[in-house]
Order: C-alpha cells, then sequence, then structure tokens
C-alpha cells in the first residue's frame, strides 16, 4: 500500500466533502483503478481570499491506495499528485554509557518534546522547570491581573508549557521539516482539536494548550520522567567540558547530558551560563506593540460580503513592509478574536502579548506590529541586548508607576488627532488597566519612525488597518531570544561534551512547532551517542 496526496482542489465554499473527494478520485483514476483506493481523508484545508468577491477553499486529499507500482513523480505532479513521504524520528541507539540521566532546563515546547522522545525510549529525563505546573501557573497570572503582584518565576513567560501556553497556540513554522507533522500528530493525541490536522494554518488555543501540557506531562512521568516544577536551575558542573551535575534550587542533581530549553525570557540563565563559560553571541530581534482592531472589521477588509459566513475561519494576516533605509517592519502573531496579555517576568517592566482561545470569539483582534532591531542599534553586546529589552519595558512602567500598559489610538499616534476617550475600540489588556501615553517616551526614533511607516503600508493592504480608532498598546519586546548560544554539528555547545542548548531561548526556533523539532533533535542526538536498546519511533 502507498499514500498519495491530490492536491490544489479549488472549491467555491459551498462544496461539500463529497465534491471535494469527487474531484480528488478523477484526478487520481488517471493512475489507479477505483478498487484499489482503500481509504481518503482530508489532508489539508486553505483559503484564498484574493478575490474577495469569489472566495474558495483550497483542499488536498490523501489516499491510501492498494499498489506496488513506482511512478514518475514528474506526470503524478503535472496532474496534482505527489506521493506522500510519512515522517519519522527513527531512534539509533549508542553504544556509550550515560554517567547520569538526561536533565532539561525548561518545560516549554522544546523541553517538553525533548523528554517525551527521551522518556518513550527509556532514557527517564529529568525536567527543571522555574514556574509551577498548569494548574498553579494559571492561579499566578490570575492573582497578578487581579492583584498587580507578580511572580517573577510563575507568570505567562515561564512554567509548564513555556510562553506559548498563554498565546493563540499557533503551529505554523518557517522550518522545513518532516518533524514539523510529527509535533502536529503529537499535540493531537495529547487533546488538541482534530483540525490541526488538516488546517493550513493551524492553532490550537491557550484553552486547549493547557489540557495538551498536562496530557505530555502525564505520559513523560507515567514512563519514569520527572518534572520539578519551582525549581531554579543555578548552574552546572563540569570536568574538562563535560558536564557531571547541575544545582538546583532544590539541591543538587546528577547529569549524564544537560538540555538547556530555556526559552526566550531566561535572562538571569543566560547571565549565569556566560560566566560559566558557555559561548553565546548576541543576534537580531524585534520591538514595537500590538495594535488591536474590531475582528468584524478584519473579516470584512479580508471578505467582502463574505464576512461573517460561518462557513470561514477568522480572519488574520501576516503583513511586512521594508523601510527606507532596509529595516524591516512586521506584523507578528496575528491573534483573530483575541486579547493583549501582560506578559512580563520581571518586577518594574511591561510586556504585552497576545493570546486566543480556540474559538477566537473575543470581539477584538489583536497583532505585533514590529521594527528589527539589529545588532548595531544596541552595541553588538550580549548584554546590551537585554539591557535594550529591559529599558523599554521600564520606561513602560515608569509612565504610571504600575502594569497599566501605554496605549495610544492610531489616529494619535498618527498625529492625526489626540484623543481623550476611545472610540470603536476599547483596549483588552488586563480588563482595559490602560494608561495614555506617548510613544516617543518609550521607544527609540527608529522604532517609533519604523511603526509609523509600517501601519500607513499595511493600510494598503487591508483597508482600514491605519484607522484612527485602532489601538495600539505598548511594548511588545519579546518576540524572539536577544541571543545565541554557539553549538557544532553534534549540537553540543562549543566547547563542552555533553551540554545542548536548545530551542527557542538559545536561538533555534521561532514558535511551537519548530522548537519542539529543535528538541526532538536534540534528543535524537544523545540517543544516537547513549547506549540503549531496540529502535523506536516518535
Amino acid at each position: 500500500m502507498k499514500r498519495y496526496i491530490v492536491q490544489n482542489i479549488k472549491l467555491p465554499i459551498e462544496a461539500g466533502k463529497d465534491v471535494v473527494f469527487a474531484n480528488a478520485e478523477r484526478r487520481l483514476l488517471t493512475f489507479f483503478g477505483r478498487s484499489q483506493i482503500i481509504r481518503r481523508e482530508i489532508f489539508k484545508k486553505s483559503i484564498d481570499a484574493r478575490k474577495r468577491d469569489d472566495i474558495k477553499f483550497v483542499w488536498s486529499v490523501i489516499f491510501d491506495v492498494e499498489t506496488n507500482r513506482e511512478y514518475d513523480a514528474e506526470k503524478l505532479a503535472r496532474n496534482g499528485v505527489v506521493a506522500l513521504k510519512e515522517p519519522s524520528a527513527r531512534v539509533k541507539y549508542g553504544s556509550e554509557a550515560m554517567a547520569g540521566r538526561p536533565v532539561i532546563v525548561g518545560f516549554g515546547p522544546c523541553g517538553m518534546f525533548c523528554a517525551l522522545m527521551l522518556a518513550r525510549n527509556g532514557y527517564y529525563p529529568i525536567v527543571i522547570e522555574r514556574g509551577g505546573n498548569i494548574e498553579q501557573r494559571t492561579a499566578s497570572v490570575e492573582h497578578f491581573y487581579k492583584t498587580g503582584e507578580l511572580d517573577e518565576n510563575s507568570n505567562i513567560q515561564f512554567g509548564a508549557g513555556g510562553a506559548g501556553t498563554f498565546s493563540d497556540g499557533k503551529l505554523v513554522t518557517r522550518i522545513n521539516d518532516e518533524k514539523c507533522a510529527l509535533v502536529i500528530d503529537e499535540m493531537h493525541r495529547h487533546c488538541a482539536p482534530d483540525d490541526i490536522l488538516y488546517k493550513a494554518k493551524p492553532h490550537v488555543g491557550t484553552d486547549y494548550l493547557k489540557k495538551v501540557v498536562t496530557s505530555i506531562e502525564r505520559e513523560i512521568t507515567s514512563l519514569g520522567g520527572e518534572i520539578f516544577y519551582n525549581t531554579s536551575f543555578l548552574e552546572f558542573e563540569d570536568k574538562n567540558g563535560k558536564i557531571t551535575s547541575v544545582n538546583t534550587s532544590r539541591g543538587q542533581i546528577k547529569c549524564g547530558a544537560l538540555i538547556l530549553a530555556l526559552g526566550h525570557s531566561a535572562r538571569d540563565t543566560f547571565s549565569g551560563i556566560i560566566n560559566q563559560g558557555v559561548a553565546v553571541e548576541p543576534k537580531a530581534f524585534s520591538g514595537g506593540g500590538r495594535v488591536e482592531h474590531l475582528q468584524k472589521n478584519i473579516d470584512e477588509s479580508l471578505y467582502g460580503n463574505f464576512a461573517g459566513d460561518p462557513r470561514l475561519p477568522k480572519g488574520e494576516y501576516t503583513l511586512s513592509h521594508r523601510c527606507d533605509g532596509g529595516r524591516g517592519v512586521y506584523t507578528f502573531c496575528m491573534c483573530p478574536g483575541g486579547e493583549v496579555v501582560a506578559a512580563t517576568s520581571e518586577a518594574g517592566g511591561i510586556v504585552t502579548n497576545g493570546m486566543s482561545n480556540y474559538l477566537r470569539d473575543n470581539i477584538n483582534s489583536n497583532s505585533a506590529v514590529c521594527v528589527s532591531v539589529l545588532p548595531d542599534d544596541f552595541g553588538g553586546d550580549i548584554y546590551g541586548a537585554i539591557d535594550f529589552q529591559r529599558k523599554i519595558e521600564q520606561a513602560a512602567y515608569g509612565i504610571s508607576g504600575s502594569y497599566s500598559a501605554p496605549v495610544m489610538s492610531v489616529g494619535h499616534f498618527l498625529g492625526r488627532e489626540k484623543t481623550t476617550s476611545f472610540s470603536d475600540v476599547y483596549p483588552s489588556y488586563m480588563n482595559g488597566n490602560v494608561v495614555k501615553a506617548d510613544f516617543r517616551h518609550i521607544f527609540p526614533n527608529f522604532v517609533v519612525d519604523g511603526i509609523y511607516e509600517g501601519l500607513l503600508d499595511f493600510d494598503r493592504k487591508i483597508r482600514g488597518f491605519a484607522s484612527s480608532s485602532a489601538i495600539l498598546t505598548a511594548p511588545e519586546t519579546r518576540t524572539s531570544s536577544p541571543v545565541r548560544m554557539t553549538r557544532g554539528e553534534t549540537l553540543t555547545a562549543i566547547g563542552f561534551d555533553n551540554l545542548y542548548p536548545a530551542g527557542e531561548g538559545a536561538g533555534y526556533a521561532g514558535g511551537i512547532t519548530s522548537a519542539g523539532v529543535d528538541g526532538i533533535n536534540c534528543a535524537l542526538r544523545i540517543m544516537e551517542r547513549y547506549k540503549n536498546t531496540g529502535d523506536s519511533d516518535v
């Protein structure tokens, strides 16, 4: 039996699955008999809204076909048919004895998938996570919203599932690695909605992400792994570049391999490992704010007369612009029907991010509008990169002396008017706990100028994007890690034998899926080096 995908079946949105399957089969029957088709199912579904008066869905269908024959790939492709290459993560076990259990620092997507892979193959990982489990973490966030009392270890950045837990849960990624499908399959197996398996732009939503993280945690511990929540990593012990143990807030742990899956906001840990000789370099990131519109207005701009049709997903966008001089401005982490969340992890600073539940049923949409920050902007220094972010966060906090986020209407920001009240769009950050402010008191001029230029360009692409009533909330500073931990072909840190920097905090991922893939890749490298018996797939 072989599997084939019939691609690019473009049909009106009212076409049902029976019509989709019939169109796909017509193409497939060019090569196979009807009796050879064993099973069929939807593989991908996307939307083509380039013509607002003629919106279509674009489908791909996967078929199981009874055949041993090899067909010419070019001939198949001319008919929109491709053979499916099944994703796999075949484990090869090494022969070297591990001096202790593998220790993973961080239980975000990278740490989760690394731990899951190791646990399934009998390596009994230990995970250290500074924040709480899902229940504790949710309580910490709710307490912060009610009282303004921040838990610097358990918040929207830190805790079970990492920063991605309180997000829209997007699974789209720019990396081209077949293990992306494994990450999505695993999330589905662990309580994520069925449609992530076939949507072209899958998302999970915060409400489901909490269930996914808890389910993965249970599997890891059922297989002999351990997760130590509310436990801080302090330092590692090494002998001639080989990690032997890690010191934590709960004591010393013997270590056979150390995986640093820190996330992009672990600034204190970055400083600690630099002091211990881990090679770290600054990298470009971005900064800006989050823009909010009424979701219905985004839908109308994208879908025209089809807006509000229940068959269509909530309208979403990805926009970019190149400023004069080459600096980039782009939208990031667009959250249809979502809210702007308070994502700080340091007292005395304000950070924003976006979040949506699975249904995306809030009145507003929001997205980061961010400007590229290059090493020359902060002196090309590691600590300069972190200091650049921190100064913006503290400047925002200093405006009100509290966690009330600074806001401006887009009309005010663009100089059209100076508003004293909101109209149409109301800020969602901390239930409206905001203060009106001039962003030039928060950001360097190049960030303000970049946002200004970007808004005008985006308005030409999406009608109403720069509407005067839209709201900007600041700042968004944690778009990606400001540093990269250099590593070699074996994925170990330069100068260390068994230290594996991984995921977004190490500078090798950008989002849930790519971070999960990097965690899997690190686990595979560890297993192909250290001995175990048997073979296994994820």
